[in-house]
């Protein structure tokens, strides 16, 4: 490492730069700071400076945002890593296990969902026997004949 990297290094550096090589928005970075997800100082010109370790922290946010993660979850899982540091491979293999796990979940979730709205759709009731999603085990059947959701008498 050269003196001059040696220098820039220890400056850190700044928000332009970090939104220039990571493709985030200066907004976006600001807002990933207020949520605990990276980290910045204050130099003596009161300028806002990263580590560069905060690339590959961004990486993993987007990552985990296009998987449809949370920043919520993002931000949890972040904070278990110890003393706060950016993720390396055995830890993002940790991280994305659990998410993977999540995702799975989902995708049946809304697979099967799609795959009851086209029934619903065909009738359009939303209260027949065979609705699943507003209606599933016909359990509004006790109450009576009619649009019961759309009349308010029926749950939601």
């Amino acid at each position: 490492m050269t003196k001059s990297e040696k220098i820039k290094t220890l400056q850190g550096i700044s928000v332009g730069e970090v939104a220039e090589r990571s493709g985030v928005a200066i907004s976006t970075l600001h807002f990933y700071e207020a949520e605990g997800l990276i980290e910045s100082w204050r130099n003596g010109g009161n300028h806002r400076r990263y580590s560069r370790d905060v690339l590959r922290r961004i990486a993993v946010i987007r990552v985990a945002q296009r998987a449809g993660v949370p920043l919520k979850e993002v931000a949890e899982a972040l904070k278990t890593l110890p003393q706060g540091r950016t993720p390396n491979a055995k830890d993002w293999a940790r991280l994305s296990a659990v998410w993977k796990a999540e995702l799975d979940q989902r995708i049946e979730t809304l697979s099967r969902l799609r795959d009851e709205l086209t029934g619903c759709i065909g009738c359009g009731c939303l209260s027949l026997k065979a609705c699943p999603l507003r209606n599933p085990g016909d359990r509004l059947a006790a109450d009576g004949n009619g649009p019961l959701l759309l009349s308010g008498s029926g749950e939601n």
